[in-house]
């Protein structure tokens, strides 16, 4: 029997959003496939997290919380990802996921100096990225879809940087052989998206932010490309020395 990809939920979209297209985890099992069997566990009210020899990989979703709040059952999940990625299960981070991978291995993450990044961004790829499993092939920038309020202000130790620029330096990492960070949502349509900008965006902008959401296809397929990854059991290198400064 295969083991399967763990998608654990750190939250939800607002309830509108759910009522109308369903939750973070429903978009990531899409994304997926059907590379490995799927199971969803939520974080915040789960007794106990699976051994690590019982699991295929793990996605951790996006949330409304805040990493710096520290609650409990983001400390123990942090916890768990330490464990995670030091026996080498693979791990993807999605957004709160992605910034909780950075603070359980040794980074830093707090606000955003320039307040809520909102709608379609451009992702531009690092020199790190060259030879990267997960990121092969894919353009050097292609758009991504974005709601945050804190980042990864400071990566773990020996953390290869894969993609970042001046507005959002810490776009996605990878730590250890088989963990990743992504500040994006791959799992977003541009449908939610343009919902998530509906509701948070200031006025002033918010009908600039709508006509900037695009589909997203490249990074919606980083989810695909993840479960190829995990299923194959596939490995890789930093690209390049030294990717983790910036």
């Amino acid at each position: 029997m295969l083991k399967p990809i763990i998608i654990v939920s750190a939250g939800q979209p607002p309830p509108a959003i759910l009522g109308r297209h369903g939750d973070f985890s429903d978009w990531i099992a899409a994304g997926l496939g059907p590379a490995l069997p799927v199971a969803v566990l939520d974080a915040r009210t789960a007794p106990s997290l699976p051994a690590v020899t019982d699991i295929a990989a793990v996605v951790v979703t996006g949330s409304p919380s805040m990493v710096t709040d520290h609650e409990s059952w983001s400390e123990r999940l942090a916890g768990w990802l330490r464990e995670l990625v030091h026996a080498e299960v693979p791990v993807l981070g999605i957004c709160y996921g992605h910034q909780l991978l950075a603070y359980a291995l040794g980074g830093e993450v707090g606000y955003r100096a320039g307040g809520l990044a909102l709608g379609t961004d451009t992702v531009q790829l690092t020199a790190g990225a060259v030879g990267d499993a997960l990121l092969d092939g894919l353009p050097a920038r292609f758009p991504a879809p974005f709601v945050h309020r804190q980042s990864v202000l400071r990566l773990p130790p020996g953390a290869c940087r894969l993609a970042g620029h001046e507005p959002e330096p810490c776009q996605m990492f990878r730590i250890g052989q088989r963990a990743w960070g992504v500040q994006f949502h791959p799992e977003f349509s541009a449908t939610v998206m343009r919902e998530y900008v509906q509701q948070l965006a200031p006025e002033p902008d918010a009908p600039v932010l709508a006509r900037s959401v695009q589909e997203t296809p490249h990074a919606a397929a980083i989810l695909s490309r993840f479960a190829a990854l995990s299923a194959a059991g596939t490995g890789t290198g930093c690209g390049h020395t030294g990717s983790n400064a910036w």
